[in-house]
C-alpha cells in the first residue's frame, strides 16, 4: 500500500468528482495530444508511401496534404454535431447503438479500442524514434525506452484526471508552439529569400499507376485524422457546460491540427526532403530551417515528448469507453469501477499491457504499425455519422435539415476513406485489424450472453421459496491434519453448525495415524475421526471420494467443510507451509451442495 501511495497519491472522495473535471486548456493537453501529435509523422508517411513510384511523385505531396485537411475539417463539424446530441459522451459506440443497434455499436466499440491500443503504440514509437533521430546511439535501447515511457504514462494516468492533465499540459503546449515557430520561421525564409532551384527528381516508374500511389498516400496520410474523436468520447470530463467547452475544445483542435500538417508537409517539399528510415522528416525540416542549434533540439526534445504523451488521448479514452461498454454488459463488469483516484484504473492497466505487447511483438517500428492504424478510425467514423445521420431524420427539431448534410457528407467521406485504406493497405498489414474487428465483436457477443444467463439463473422473479426449499440435512467435516490448536477452534465452530460433525484424516503414515487416534478422543470435544486410506499419498482425491459418499447418502442436503487453518504473522511465511487448504476450497467450489469455510488462527510470533 505504501508503494501504491507513492506512485499514485492519496484516494479522492466521490463527492470530490466535480473538481476533477477539465478546463478547456486541460482538456485540449489530454484529448488532443494524439491528433496534434500526427503532424509528427503524418507527412512522412504520405512520403513513403510516394517514393515508391520514383522521387517525381513527392510534388503531389502537397495535394494529397490539402485534401486530407479537408477530411478533418468536414470530421471535426461531423463531431461537433455529435457532442451537442450526445452531451453524455460515448462517441461512435454510443451513437450507433442508439442509432443502428447493438451490433454496429459493437463494431464501432471494438474498431475503437483496437485504435487506442495501437495508437498507444504508434505514439510511444513514434516519440522514441524522434529521440533515436537526435541521439543514434540510442537506436539499440528502443523498445526498453518504449516500455518505460508507457509505464511513466500509465502511472500519471493512474493519479487521476486532472494530475495527468497537469503532467501534460505543458509538453502539449511547447509542442504546438515550437511547431508554429519553425513554420513560421520556415515560410517566411521562403518569402524572404531567393528560392532554391527545385530538386531534381527521378521521374515515376512506369511499371505503377500513379492514381495507385496517390491513393495510397492519402490513406497513409490519414493517420493525421486519429484522435479527433476522443473529445466526442469524454464529454463528461469537462467542466459545465460541458458540450460547449468539448465543442469548442474540438474546433480548437481542428484548428491547430490543420495548419501544422499543412505548414509541415509544404516545407518538406519546399526543402525537397526525402524520407528516410534513421531520420525523421520533422528532423529534416528542424534541421533545413534551424541548422542543428538549440532551436532544432528543442522541437525534436518537444516532438518526442508530445509523441510519448499523445498515448495519454488512449489512456484517456480507453478507460472510459470500456466502462461504457461493461455497464452495457459486452465487456467484464471490473472495467466499470472507478478506482480509488476516480478514474478506471482496471482499463488503464489493460491498456498498458497490450500496447506493451504490441511494442515488443513489433519492435517499436512506427512504420509497421501505421497501417493498422486508420482502419479501425474510419470505421468507428463511418458509423457514427450513419448514426447521426438516422439520429436528425428521426428526431428532427431546429435546423436539422443542415445537420443531415453536415453529417452525411462526413458519413460519405469517411467511408470512401475506410475503402481506400482497407484496399491500398490490405496487404501491408490492415488484414490484421479487419480480421481482429469481428473476433472482438464475437468476444463481446459472448460476455454479453454470459452476464444475460447469469441475470437469468440468480433472477427469483419466476420462482419464490417455500417451506419445503429447505436443506433436509447438514452434514459438516473438518479435514484434519493433526490435533493442533487450529483444529480445536474449528470443532468449536463446525458443533455451532451442526449436530452431524465428523473430522476426516488421511493416512499417509499408519505410524502418525496411531498417534492421532490415541490422542483423539479425550481431546477433541466428542468429534469421531474418520480415517481415509490413501494408497497413492494423495490427500485431495480420498477426501474429494468421501464428500460425494455423503452427497449420495444425502442427495437433499448440504454439506459444510469447515477447514482449519493457521495464519502466519509475516507474508514470506505461507512460503514455508504447503497450501491444502486453498486447494481444497479451489476444488470445492465446483461441488454443488457443498460449501466450504475457513477458520483461521492466527500466529503471533
Amino acid at each position: 500500500m505504501s508503494i501504491k501511495s507513492f506512485l499514485i497519491g492519496s484516494p479522492i472522495e466521490t463527492v470530490k468528482e466535480k473538481y476533477e473535471r477539465l478546463s478547456k486548456l486541460m482538456g485540449l493537453a489530454i484529448f488532443s495530444s494524439d491528433a496534434m501529435s500526427s503532424v509528427a509523422y503524418a507527412t512522412e508517411e504520405i512520403l513513403f508511401a510516394l517514393v515508391l513510384a520514383g522521387t517525381a511523385m513527392l510534388h503531389y505531396s502537397m495535394p494529397v496534404a490539402f485534401g486530407i485537411s479537408a477530411l478533418i475539417a468536414i470530421v471535426a463539424m461531423s463531431y461537433y454535431q455529435t457532442i451537442h446530441a450526445y452531451p453524455n459522451g460515448g462517441g461512435a459506440y454510443i451513437v450507433a447503438k442508439e442509432n443502428l443497434g447493438a451490433y454496429p455499436a459493437l463494431v464501432a466499440g471494438a474498431a475503437l479500442l483496437i485504435d487506442y491500443v495501437l495508437t498507444v503504440t504508434v505514439s510511444i514509437s513514434a516519440g522514441i524514434a524522434a529521440i533515436t533521430s537526435a541521439f543514434p546511439s540510442l537506436h539499440d535501447h528502443k523498445i526498453s525506452l518504449c516500455l518505460f515511457a508507457i509505464f511513466v504514462i500509465m502511472i500519471g494516468n493512474l493519479r487521476g484526471v486532472r494530475e495527468s492533465g497537469k503532467i501534460f499540459a505543458i509538453p502539449a503546449y511547447v509542442f504546438i508552439g515550437s511547431l508554429l515557430l519553425l513554420i513560421f520561421i520556415g515560410i517566411s525564409k521562403y518569402l524572404s529569400l531567393p528560392h532554391p532551384p527545385a530538386p531534381e527528381y527521378k521521374e515515376a516508374s512506369a511499371n505503377i499507376l500513379p492514381i495507385f500511389i496517390i491513393l495510397r498516400a492519402f490513406a497513409s496520410g490519414c493517420a493525421a485524422l486519429t484522435g479527433i474523436e476522443a473529445i466526442a468520447n469524454g464529454v463528461q470530463a469537462f467542466k459545465p457546460p460541458e458540450s460547449r467547452n468539448a465543442g469548442v475544445t474540438l474546433i480548437w483542435m481542428a484548428l491547430i491540427l490543420g495548419s501544422l500538417f499543412m505548414g509541415i508537409t509544404f516545407l518538406a517539399d519546399h526543402y525537397g526532403i526525402m524520407p528516410n528510415e534513421n531520420e525523421t522528416v520533422l528532423s529534416q525540416v528542424a534541421k533545413a530551417v534551424f541548422s542543428k542549434g538549440i532551436f532544432y533540439y528543442i522541437i525534436q526534445f518537444s516532438t518526442s515528448l508530445i509523441l510519448i504523451l499523445a498515448a495519454n488521448t488512449s489512456f484517456a479514452g480507453f478507460p472510459m469507453l470500456s466502462s461504457i461498454m461493461a455497464s452495457d454488459r459486452y465487456l467484464p463488469r471490473q472495467l466499470s469501477s472507478r478506482g480509488d483516484k476516480l478514474v478506471f484504473s482496471n482499463g488503464i492497466l489493460i491498456l498498458a499491457i497490450f500496447s506493451s505487447l504490441l511494442i515488443v511483438i513489433f519492435r517499436g517500428n512506427t512504420h509497421a504499425l501505421i497501417p493498422l492504424y486508420a482502419v479501425g478510425v474510419f470505421c468507428a467514423f463511418t458509423l457514427s455519422q450513419a448514426g447521426m445521420v438516422k439520429h436528425w431524420i428521426a428526431f428532427k427539431g431546429k435546423g436539422w435539415i443542415k445537420n443531415v448534410v453536415i453529417n452525411g457528407t462526413g458519413a460519405i467521406s469517411t467511408t470512401v476513406v475506410l475503402i481506400v485504406i482497407a484496399s491500398t493497405k490490405f496487404i501491408h498489414g490492415a488484414w490484421i485489424v479487419i480480421i481482429a474487428i469481428p473476433g472482438l465483436v464475437f468476444l463481446t457477443m459472448k460476455i454479453h450472453a454470459h452476464y444475460l444467463s447469469v441475470a437469468d439463473q440468480l433472477s427469483t422473479d419466476t420462482e419464490c421459496l417455500v417451506k419445503e426449499d429447505v436443506f433436509k440435512h447438514h452434514t459438516v467435516i473438518i479435514p484434519v491434519s493433526g490435533t493442533q490448536r487450529a483444529v480445536l477452534g474449528a470443532i468449536k465452530y463446525a458443533k455451532a453448525l451442526s449436530d452431524d460433525v465428523s473430522a476426516v484424516y488421511v493416512c499417509l503414515d499408519p505410524v502418525e495415524t496411531a498417534k492421532i487416534q490415541a490422542r483423539w478422543d479425550h481431546r477433541c470435544m466428542g468429534v469421531r475421526l474418520i480415517i481415509l486410506e490413501s494408497p497413492f499419498r494423495s490427500v485431495i482425491e480420498p477426501l474429494v471420494d468421501y464428500i460425494e459418499e455423503i452427497r449420495n447418502v444425502y442427495k437433499d442436503g448440504v454439506i459444510t467443510v469447515v477447514l482449519p487453518e493457521f495464519v502466519p504473522r509475516k507474508w514470506w511465511h505461507h512460503i514455508l507451509h504447503n497450501q491444502t487448504a486453498l486447494l481444497i476450497k479451489g476444488i470445492l467450489l465446483f461441488k454443488k451442495g457443498v460449501v466450504s469455510t475457513s477458520v483461521p488462527f492466527h500466529l503471533t510470533k
